[in-house]
């Protein structure tokens, strides 16, 4: 491992790939944050300035995020920005920033109350809608449908990184943020300066009965299997906490 992604330029439409240690000079120290001219990374010792993409899109996809999440799942949205980012840094894989931002910010919009389908399982709704958002802010075809491929692929089996980045890195942050899986990839104090910045909230439980709600309905899908999978009990043990 060779430390934490630190994105540094943001006046380009995001399309960026960070590439392991070219992206990283060594003034950056070992973790992605530093004071931020809109919410998003905060202070930490031997960072520089790290905002979230500065893009159109990216703007929009907080502004989304933040009108129908919850707060917990808000928070556990951006985390999963941050937890990607920097296991990106770490491994130096390449990946485009604007895109990953955009589909982990919406990826579980699809288990919220306005985006809830009754039929459709919810990464895949949630993927749909990032598509019709990709298309909205004047993305080509294939870009809005590369959005709605990784929300899908995050809950589907593990896929590498070499062959759909963004899909790795999604699978890698949320089964992180919601299971506690892979704990040796991010470092304590990684842990602690996002969840200063970004509580849980209560997110366990939240995350847990919007499953549990999914599985009742939508008997055979990923949330069902999941939660005959023992995903309860992973959830409680945690390291993050609740």
């Amino acid at each position: 491992m060779i430390g934490w992604y630190c994105p540094l330029s943001r006046r380009s439409r995001g399309i960026r790939r960070f590439r392991g240690r070219d992206a990283w000079p060594e003034s950056c120290g070992t973790w992605p944050y530093g004071r931020s001219r809109r919410p998003g990374p905060l202070c930490h010792p031997g960072a520089v300035i790290a905002p979230f993409p500065e893009t159109p899109a990216a703007a929009a996809a907080l502004a989304v995020a933040t009108r129908f999440c919850s707060p917990a799942l808000l928070n556990h949205s951006i985390r999963s920005y941050l937890w990607g980012a920097g296991y990106a840094r770490a491994h130096g894989i390449a990946f485009d920033d604007e895109l990953y931002y955009v589909s982990a910010l919406l990826h579980d919009v699809g288990l919220t109350e306005t985006f809830d389908s009754h039929r459709v399982p919810f990464e895949e709704a949630g993927g749909r809608l990032a598509w019709v958002f990709g298309t909205a802010a004047g993305w080509p075809p294939e870009r809005a449908a590369r959005a709605e491929t990784i929300i899908v692929v995050h809950m589907r089996d593990d896929v590498g990184a070499a062959d759909d980045p963004e899909s790795h890195l999604l699978q890698a942050a949320t089964s992180w943020d919601v299971s506690g899986r892979r704990p040796e990839e991010f470092p304590e104090d990684a842990r602690a300066a996002v969840l200063a910045r970004y509580p849980r909230l209560g997110f366990g439980a939240e995350f847990l009965a919007a499953f549990e709600d999914q599985a009742r309905r939508k008997p055979g899908c990923a949330a069902d299997l999941s939660v005959a999978g023992g995903i309860g009990a992973r959830i409680a043990a945690n390291p993050l906490g609740a």
